[in-house]
């Protein structure tokens, strides 16, 4: 019973679909995460200038103080070259360069995905200007097929036209219609 609660680290799987990490840092990530954010603050701080000048002044005090300080109280010899303050900055040094890397290969991993990001963004675009530039085309050609002010006004002044020529004709009295129809008859 205990066999089927033990998680099955297989190896031969990829990274992304083992069920646990070998470190034992959780199924989740959130402390690799974490150990991130911890090596960006680092390699953040030794990046600026305040990093340098407190490195600079822990050199100089170190070395001050184990050249004037009476004998009995260095713990750092002169005649050796400073070994252990050599050794400090070495293990410093050491420390420093992976956690830069680490800090580089997350913005890395940021950048990639703020890259994928921008181009999601401007595929979405490219094709909202495409629509946008067919429904223009399409409502040209509509505009094109619909009557102009112009048009319309010519068509109405030929109907009221027409419909005064018709309301002239039927207001006219017939005794007219009768003459008119009378002379250009020949008389027998």
């Amino acid at each position: 019973m205990a066999r089927n609660n033990r998680v099955d680290l297989r190896l031969d799987a990829p990274k992304g679909l083992r069920s646990s990490n070998l470190v034992g840092l959780g199924r989740t990530g959130h402390s690799r995460d974490r150990f991130g954010r911890f090596t960006e603050a680092i390699a953040r701080g030794m990046g600026t200038p305040w990093f340098l000048l407190g490195l600079t002044l822990f050199a100089v005090s170190w070395i001050t103080w184990n050249t004037l300080a009476p004998v009995e109280w260095r713990f750092d010899s002169v005649a050796l070259g400073f070994i252990a303050l050599t050794l400090v900055l070495s293990m410093q040094a050491s420390y420093a360069a992976p956690m830069i890397l680490l800090a580089q290969n997350r913005q890395d991993d940021r950048d990639r995905v703020q890259f994928e990001q921008d181009r999601q963004r401007a595929e979405r675009t490219l094709a909202d200007t495409e629509y946008l530039a067919r429904e223009v085309v399409a409502l040209r050609i509509a505009i094109k097929d619909m009557a102009s002010k112009d048009f319309i006004r010519a068509e109405l002044r030929g109907l009221l036209e027409h419909l005064d020529e018709r309301s002239d004709e039927r207001s006219r009295p017939d005794d007219e219609t009768d003459n008119s129809t009378t002379e250009s008859r020949p008389t027998a």
